[in-house]
């Protein structure tokens, strides 16, 4: 059976995107030592990003509404590559908080708009699983974007791991461009100004606000538990390097495995249940990173990362299910 590309161009998509967005947490402890500030001002390097996705998330679908979608995701996979070479000769926490900032603000192009063609060009029946392919992408790229800096910078530097990521993210954005065919389903907004409208609509659907109650807080737990678990792994007793501090995000390959049996499992449980079911699973998860165990810490770092991804993958496959227009937004 032929692989259709077009899975592979959605998997590449969601692999790049996270390959730069958490990039830094295995590097956290290292940077600080190396530019001599606590855990909390170089932090700010993974918060700028993110305040930065927050920002220009909206807007960004309210362009790709008009621009149209492959045009948009290729365009931001290559130009990402920018401030991640940026990030390698930054010479200090402030330069690394601004590329890290630049890095945010050209990500929600790639992943939003990307869910959106997923909406539009796959059939409804279709979506959760292909959703899920885009997911398994997405985990993979967020275990190398820890990993892979990790263990350049006990090898050589952290400033090559930077480097590295952004020669991986040209490849992504030449296999895309080759491999994602134009949509061909799309309707194209006829302006801004209606893209915008459509947004606003959104914002009063109760059901897409509780959606994005749910992407809220898997944004929000993954980025505090996986930021600040390497600080406390980096300390006394366990005095973890660099490059082990990148492995223990090997747990971030659980979304990997069972993202693609997502629409599965929805079907089985029922969309509801299944998303109550996976807080309660990743409360305990937290709860178990805080034993003192490095066994206990593996085991809550992969429930939350598993619990997560599925989460994420669920909330984004109904997004596209009940967004019957302006989906980018």
């Amino acid at each position: 059976m032929a692989v259709d590309p077009r899975k592979i161009a959605v998997a590449i998509a969601g692999f790049c995107t996270f390959l730069n967005l958490y990039s830094p947490q295995a590097l956290l402890p290292a940077l600080a030592w190396e530019f001599g500030v606590g855990a909390a001002e170089i932090s700010t390097i993974m918060t700028a990003s993110t305040l930065a996705i927050a920002l220009t998330a909206p807007f960004t679908g309210a362009i790709a509404d008009v621009l149209g979608r492959k045009r948009v995701i290729a365009a931001a996979m290559l130009a990402v590559v920018v401030p991640t070479i940026g990030a390698a000769f930054a010479p200090d926490v402030q330069a690394l908080v601004v590329w890290r900032f630049m890095q945010g603000l050209l990500l929600p192009p790639i992943f939003a708009v990307t869910v959106a063609y997923i909406g539009d060009e796959w059939p409804a029946t279709q979506v959760a699983g292909v959703a899920g392919i885009y997911i398994a992408g997405s985990s993979l790229g967020g275990f190398c974007g820890r990993f892979l800096p990790g263990l350049l910078s006990d090898l050589i530097s952290w400033r090559a791991a930077f480097l590295a990521l952004a020669g991986l993210s040209f490849v992504g954005a030449l296999a895309l461009a080759l491999l994602l065919p134009r949509e061909k389903r799309f309707v194209r907004s006829p302006g801004l100004t209606a893209s915008a409208r459509g947004m606003l609509r959104h914002l009063r659907n109760p059901q897409l606000l509780a959606t994005y109650g749910i992407g809220f807080g898997v944004l929000f737990n993954f980025i505090a538990v996986f930021t600040y678990v390497s600080f406390h792994l980096a300390a006394a007793p366990y005095h973890f390097s660099s490059t082990l501090l990148g492995l223990i995000f090997v747990t971030y390959l659980a979304g990997t495995v069972i993202a693609p049996m997502t629409g599965w499992m929805v079907a089985r449980l029922g969309r509801r249940r299944f998303i109550l079911a996976l807080i309660a699973a990743w409360a305990g998860g937290a709860l178990l990173t805080l034993l003192p165990p490095i066994a206990a810490i593996i085991a809550g770092l992969t429930l939350c990362a598993g619990c997560g991804m599925l989460c994420q993958t669920v909330a984004t496959g109904y997004v596209t299910e009940i967004a019957n227009e302006g989906r980018s937004s």
